[in-house]
């Protein structure tokens, strides 16, 4: 606890904050051993969720007890704005944070949220009711309950070696590296199409924002209907392409990327100034994403992407946090991004947080291993197993860049999933969006849960010969 006391001392002056805030992870840290050492998987759909969440409400009554969620968004067709379909779209603010009240609440935010209160100008969270909007189809919830003593991570103890799927492994998880697991096979049917993703970099002091947009592929071949086993997809965990848009340096570069579990992602870049192909065998963990100002390196797409073997991962327990939920204004695809992106933050209005307990896991280099941020805490939703925080620090142990999810109920799927992101970097005082559907008109993010004869969702798309063949003009 030295080291949580310590991050809390440079950011909230009151005692008894920090006291009540060490209560709070105590009392969590209780709650996740009792899960992990008494349930079985009778638990799922009694006690828990069919996830692995609790069902009951927070002792307060402000987290409501989990119920299925039902249909989200009823009437809604793709094409059309998500949010205007959303079951509770007429949701109000019950309060607002600001520098002036932010203690207040500090128990209630991570030490990365409190940092953003004291370097970012005008930073506000307006905080609504809590919606546990997050269910999962039957087959995942099955998937899920035979994973209960039967999923298993490899011998070194940070890859996932067997689950049945689409399932989570791990619903009841014991160490750190089985939550994070659990966040990279969240449902998402086979695969999530991204015709026209929208991303931006604020200026440096003086400059201009670097805005792009890309077409996007993410194939998850374990995410089939019905039950099979991890291993018999070879393991891959996920399979991307990207192709630039936009701006003008970037147009025409393009990138296949295939990760297996416990392996680190192959990589192939198309750069057209060259007419060729690449392999990139260093693209990956913290090394900086082409064309981005340095300021976005591999492993921070998504919140956390790629292997994790260069960290220990350890379980701290739950918290109940004000965390980015059900934020449809960054899935908003008649909006202008000037409304969306402001000079310092995403504007308020476009951000949504509510009150829910997260996992929190804590991700220190391991020995003989180097990385940028040599410590880093993630924050887990229970009901869906999205990232919906991290926190990275740097070498000196300040906090350096603040990440946060953008979780939103997907009507194609009946889960949650985050696409969009936000990241601060405190150090250089800019931030960046990514993944978002701000104004790509009827570009929208599509989930889809059947293959079909879709071509970009077979093994073969992700391969450097195709991407020779689809790039060279």
């Amino acid at each position: 606890m030295k080291d949580v006391t310590e991050r809390l001392e440079g950011n909230v002056s009151t005692r008894r904050v920090i006291r009540q805030l060490l209560v709070t992870i105590a009392a969590s840290t209780a709650i996740f051993s009792v899960q992990a050492a008494t349930m079985g998987p009778e638990a799922l759909g009694s006690k828990l969720t069919p996830l692995g969440g609790e069902i009951a409400a927070s002792s307060g009554g402000d987290i409501p007890a989990w119920t299925q969620p039902g249909q989200q968004g009823a009437g809604w067709s793709y094409g059309q704005v998500r949010g205007e379909h959303w079951k509770f779209k007429g949701d109000k603010p019950l309060y607002s944070i600001d520098s002036n009240n932010v203690a207040q609440h500090a128990s209630k935010l991570s030490p990365g949220q409190l940092e953003l209160f004291k370097k970012v100008p005008g930073y506000r969270m307006n905080v609504y009711p809590t919606r546990r909007t997050c269910g999962a189809p039957d087959f995942v919830a099955e998937n899920t309950k035979q994973n209960v003593g039967f999923a298993k991570l490899d011998a070194a103890g940070v890859a996932l070696e067997e689950a049945h799927v689409p399932g989570i492994p791990f619903p009841m998880p014991s160490t750190g590296a089985e939550v994070m697991w659990n966040m990279k096979m969240r449902y998402r049917g086979v695969g999530v199409e991204l015709p026209r993703s929208i991303s931006g970099i604020s200026p440096r002091k003086g400059g201009e924002w670097l805005r792009q947009s890309t077409d996007t592929v993410f194939f998850t071949p374990w995410g089939k209907k019905g039950s099979a086993l991890f291993s018999s997809v070879g393991r891959l965990e996920n399979a991307t392409f990207f192709n630039y848009q936009e701006p003008a340096a970037l147009a025409g570069q393009a990138a296949v990327q295939t990760a297996v579990a416990g392996e680190q992602a192959t990589t192939f870049y198309y750069f057209p100034g060259q007419r060729r192909v690449r392999r990139m065998p260093s693209y990956s963990y913290d090394a900086p994403q082409i064309g981005l100002d340095n300021q976005y390196t591999v492993d921070e797409a998504n919140v956390f992407f790629g292997a994790m073997d260069r960290f220990d991962w350890k379980l701290l327990g739950k918290q109940e946090l004000l965390v980015p939920y059900n934020v449809f204004g960054a899935y908003d695809t008649s909006a202008k991004a000037e409304d969306f992106a402001g000079n310092d933050s995403v504007a308020p209005q476009s951000r949504r947080y509510e009150l829910h307990r997260v996992w929190v896991v804590e991700a220190n280099v391991r020995q003989g291993m180097r990385h940028q941020a040599p410590k880093r805490l993630f924050y887990i939703d229970e009901d869906s197993w999205n990232a919906l925080m991290a926190v990275d620090y740097d070498k000196q142990g300040q906090i350096w860049k603040v990440r946060e999810g953008l979780s939103i109920p997907v009507y194609e799927t009946g889960a949650c999933d985050v696409e969009a992101q936000v990241q601060y970097n405190l150090a250089d005082a800019r931030y960046l969006f990514d993944m978002t559907s701000i104004g790509a008109g009827k570009n929208d993010i599509r989930w889809i849960t059947d293959e079909g004869g879709n071509p970009r969702l077979k093994r073969d798309f992700f391969t450097s010969d195709n991407l020779r063949a689809i790039s060279e003009r």
